[in-house]
């Protein structure tokens, strides 16, 4: 039971599965999500107080705080591995250690201001590539060495609007929490 509840605190929105068809209408969903991430994660966090970035979404989870700086940290390495996938031929990407990363002093004590500013930048330069991108385009890949896969950019599209999805849910189980002790 424990585990089960564990389990829905780590994947609020359920865990990713690569669709296996993809159309316009799914593709456009995804682009709009990603572009409408960096406004649904200000708004979500612009109430919370310092006692709120500092608290987990669930037990030995990050928190709020490491949460939208792990957002930039991850969607700057999807843009550039957008970028790399369509300049070169399927590129041989540099993963990163995400849990390593939420642990630099930028993630665990920055403002969230300034993730929210770079998401948002970061954002409007990335949709201006997606929304650029032919069918063709899309089909385009990069190789995960970590994973030992290809990945599409098709898919990776769907990746990372589930990736914002996700991790706006876990901000938002912060603020229910607050609001549950309010109560």
């Amino acid at each position: 039971m424990i585990d089960e509840q564990i389990e829905k605190l780590k994947y609020p929105v359920g865990k990713f599965n690569a669709p296996l068809e993809f159309s316009q209408q799914d593709m456009d969903k995804w682009i709009a999500e990603i572009e409408h991430l960096p406004s649904l994660c200000r708004n979500e966090l612009r109430d919370f107080t310092e006692e709120m970035l500092e608290e987990s979404y669930r037990p030995g989870g990050w928190t709020a705080r490491q949460v939208i700086h792990h957002i930039v940290d991850s969607h700057m390495n999807a843009y550039m591995r957008f970028k790399l996938a369509l300049t070169e031929e399927v590129p041989v990407i540099k993963p990163y250690m995400e849990a390593a990363w939420a642990e630099l002093p930028d993630t665990k004590k920055s403002p969230p201001e300034i993730s929210l500013s770079l998401l948002e930048a970061l954002h409007r330069r990335w949709i201006i590539v997606i929304k650029n991108m032919s069918d063709a385009e899309f089909d385009r890949s990069y190789y995960h060495p970590e994973n030992k896969k290809e990945y599409k950019l098709r898919t990776v599209l769907a990746l990372y609007a589930w990736h914002g999805r996700h991790h706006l849910e876990h901000i938002r189980n912060v603020k229910r929490k607050f609001a549950d002790i309010k109560a």
